[in-house]
């Protein structure tokens, strides 16, 4: 990608150079200063953190809380596990430099001033890895913004690396940049590229994944992700790898005039009664309790959505007993939705076609644009499997077998929808740009999810909670420290 019209400004020199001020870039920013680095921090938007603002946990093993709480899971389960997850088709070293580094990190963070309310899971079963943010991911990325700072960081927002400098060589020398009309050069003898993937870029979406963004896939909390570091370091010669892996998952109800973490989004994602855009139901609904086996099956529907069905039977449940799932650490298992009503009656009013009600299910059928024989027959079936307390349809825990018997049933679209894209750069152990052939592009490393070689497929969560979180801090860690060794000699 030529750029054209280089501003007069005199050529900057740095050691390191971040591309992107989130999850992975601020992490990387202050571990290659902390090395003895002198950083530049390039970020394209006019604030700081991205998506990593949203993390709600993050995983480690063999942290400090773990310890104090005698929880016993260890690096090589967790390493184990994750790659027997995904077939032992990721970066084996990569994975277990990151795993290893995770208890670690955790100790960084509270070194720096981030503060964590505890260790817990977001699912039935898993192991406890969930380290809690206070503040969320917004705490700890106004922690590691402002120490950035402290540490001397060059800190630039709105300025976007935008094509590599090279000696006549082909070594990277450097990048330009891109501020408002401006084009400058930045001299570096390192460059880490961190910038969160391409998940609002269609053209690679629909590539990569087949899928049609905005249509029938929905990014949630991205935006601007146009994949420029991954082409960036394409360019200079890192090999592609990852591409098309998406962190997936299933959002009910769908819609710009819902607002987010309310009582009927939280009865939406239980396992109720699930059906396909025909009416025709298509899986054990207690994969609620995990998002990448909901947005996997989610996914298979060409038409982006599926539906969550409940009636006033389970929403005097949710009111009276509480809820199955939580919902992040704000809405646990067990609470009870004393404003469902309330807000199920404001949803209706806005006569979306996302959340719809009726007095039959034949009725419902044709609001939601089923075949009334289809969805009555997929009603009866799934009441006699809750009745005989045996699903030989899908094994759904007899728990959460509860019938729909009205007399007012319940609707919400479910989109197949994403939280970023998982991969782009094949990189080594040490986060280092690598070609097909795992030589290293020197001066060049990769973090966060512009880094490929981790998720094979989909991404893993059920035995490492928080894992992207701790990979795009940790892949951070390391490519800072790494950048600013090679930068200075020391490498």
């Amino acid at each position: 990608m030529a750029v054209t019209g280089v501003s007069k400004r005199p050529v900057e020199d740095v050691d390191v150079v971040v591309l992107g001020g989130g999850a992975a870039g601020l992490p990387a920013a202050l571990a290659a200063a902390e090395a003895g680095a002198k950083v530049m921090l390039l970020e394209k938007r006019r604030s700081l953190g991205g998506t990593g603002n949203f993390i709600q946990g993050v995983f480690a093993c063999e942290s400090t809380w773990q310890k104090r709480e005698y929880i016993a899971y260890s690096c090589e389960e967790a390493f184990r596990n994750f790659m027997e997850y995904n077939h032992w088709r990721s970066n084996g070293p990569l994975v277990r430099a990151l795993i290893d580094l995770s208890a670690d990190t955790i100790s960084w963070l509270e070194r720096h001033g981030v503060e964590f309310s505890g260790v817990t899971i977001n699912m039935p079963d898993a192991p406890r890895t969930y380290h809690v943010p206070k503040g969320a991911g917004r705490g700890i990325m106004r922690v590691l913004a402002a120490t950035c700072r402290d540490r001397g960081v060059d800190v630039r927002l709105g300025c976007a690396g935008v094509e590599p400098l090279r000696a006549s060589d082909g070594t990277l020398v450097g990048v330009k940049a891109r501020e408002g009309r401006n084009v400058r050069e930045i001299r570096c003898r390192a460059l880490v590229v961190a910038t969160g993937g391409y998940a609002n870029n269609k053209i690679w979406i629909r590539k990569y994944t087949g899928f049609l963004l905005g249509e029938n896939l929905f990014p949630v909390g991205n935006s601007g992700k146009m994949g420029e570091g991954i082409r960036l370091a394409w360019e200079i010669g890192a090999a592609e790898e990852g591409m098309g892996v998406l962190h997936l998952l299933r959002v009910a109800p769908w819609g710009k005039e819902f607002p987010s973490m309310s009582s009927v989004e939280a009865a939406s994602i239980q396992p109720v009664l699930w059906v396909d855009p025909r009416g025709r139901r298509f899986c054990d609904e207690g994969i609620a309790f995990y998002d990448t086996s909901a947005g996997n099956v989610n996914a298979r529907f060409a038409e982006g959505y599926t539906w969550s069905i409940f009636d006033d039977s389970l929403k005097r449940h949710f009111q009276e007993v509480g809820l199955d799932r939580g919902m992040t650490q704000r809405i646990l298992p067990g609470h009870r939705l004393t404003d469902l009503d309330e807000m199920v009656s404001r949803f209706i009013s806005l006569q979306s076609p996302n959340f719809v009600a009726a007095d039959s299910v034949e009725e419902l059928a044709l609001k939601i644009g089923a075949d009334p024989l289809v969805l009555r027959s997929t009603v009866c079936q799934y009441n006699q499997a809750c009745e005989k307390g045996k699903d030989t349809l899908f094994g759904k825990d007899p728990r959460y077998l509860r019938p729909l018997y009205g007399p007012r049933y319940y609707a919400a679209r479910a989109r197949t929808a994403f939280l970023g894209t998982l991969g782009g750069v094949r990189v080594s152990a040490r986060c280092e740009a690598v070609d097909k052939y795992d030589n290293k592009i020197p001066g060049l490393y990769v973090a966060g999810n512009d880094m490929g070689g981790l998720h094979a497929e989909s991404y893993s969560m059920r035995d490492t909670s928080g894992i992207a979180a701790a990979f795009a801090i940790n892949g951070g860690r390391l490519a800072g420290q790494n950048a600013a060794a090679f930068a200075t000699g020391r490498d």
